[in-house]
């Protein structure tokens, strides 16, 4: 892609997805994602109700008043995205292809932990691991992963999701927010992800289009896989196949949610058709609710 063409493209997301960052996810992003961990604050005078646990003894005994730590909430934290550029994710026969999808929901969230003062980093992978770009605070690195994912050249166009995980696991030093933006079409990776499951807040979203889901009756076709390179031809005029068809794609979708949920992490589908501003919205919404209850 031109330089002048990715910044042009480049511009128009950050602008589409500034918005929506701005007016919707905000606040529902730092109520979704608070910070793991107490930082010391300071130290004031007793007061009735009080916790005698934070009591501070050494100032307490100086003083002859006792005196309590004050602690808050340590709200710095690393947003990681992990996002699928296989050549399963260059499809798409609605309002966008897959792979623009991922790049505007990676846009939102980065905006979102952004306006929240929060480290952004990102793993592009295909079957091996594309791109790195280290955790930063700031609007340029923000950029640069819109850049890069706009204009991302994958040198092989199969799955490894495992490898990405795995790859993941090793780099992140402390407790973070990884978000997993894939169509799932990947196996085996079900052992790594309880992993990261226990150590980060995982989230996986689901990106997918009608026509992985529901085959017309148009005759016959030649289907081509993205990521084998493998074609063939088909009668879709076969009920018997179409089922087959959709039943897959219901099963593939099926494990991935029972996987995330096993792995203890969130998990929510948004196909090329709907509004994911919508969607985000009401995970960040019922999250917030089940954090604060």
């Amino acid at each position: 892609m031109e330089t002048a063409e990715l910044l042009k493209k480049v511009r128009k997301i950050q602008i589409k997805t500034r918005r929506i960052s701005r007016h919707l996810f905000t606040g529902g992003y730092h109520s979704a994602f608070k910070g793991r961990g107490m930082s010391f604050s300071e130290v004031r005078q007793y007061q009735w109700g009080d916790d005698v646990r934070t009591l501070d003894w050494n100032v307490t005994a100086r003083t002859g008043e006792p005196h309590i730590k004050i602690f808050e909430e340590e709200r710095e934290q690393t947003l990681l995205l992990l996002v699928d550029v296989s050549g399963s994710t260059a499809f798409g026969t609605r309002q966008q292809f897959k792979q623009e999808l991922l790049t505007e929901i990676c846009a939102v969230l980065a905006f979102s932990a952004l306006d929240n003062q929060d480290k952004v980093g990102a793993v592009l992978f295909s079957d091996h691991i594309d791109l790195f770009i280290p955790p930063k605070k700031g609007l340029q690195n923000m950029l640069r992963i819109l850049r890069e994912l706009l204009n991302v050249k994958p040198n092989n166009r199969g799955t490894d999701l495992a490898k990405a995980l795995q790859f993941t696991r090793n780099i992140l030093r402390q407790h973070s927010v990884c978000f997993i933006l894939s169509d799932f079409l990947a196996n085996n990776y079900e052992s790594p992800l309880r992993v990261m499951g226990k150590r980060h807040d995982c989230v996986g979203i689901h990106v997918w289009d009608i026509r992985e889901r529901e085959l017309p009756d148009v005759g016959l076709v030649q289907m081509l896989d993205a990521e084998t390179g493998e074609s063939v031809w088909r009668d879709t005029t076969e009920p018997d196949f179409r089922k087959q068809y959709t039943r897959h794609f219901l099963e593939n979708t099926d494990h991935a949610r029972r996987t995330f949920r096993q792995a203890g992490a969130d998990f929510l589908s948004i196909a090329t058709h709907e509004s994911y501003a919508t969607a985000l919205l009401h995970f960040f919404e019922q999250r917030a609710r089940l954090i604060s209850h």
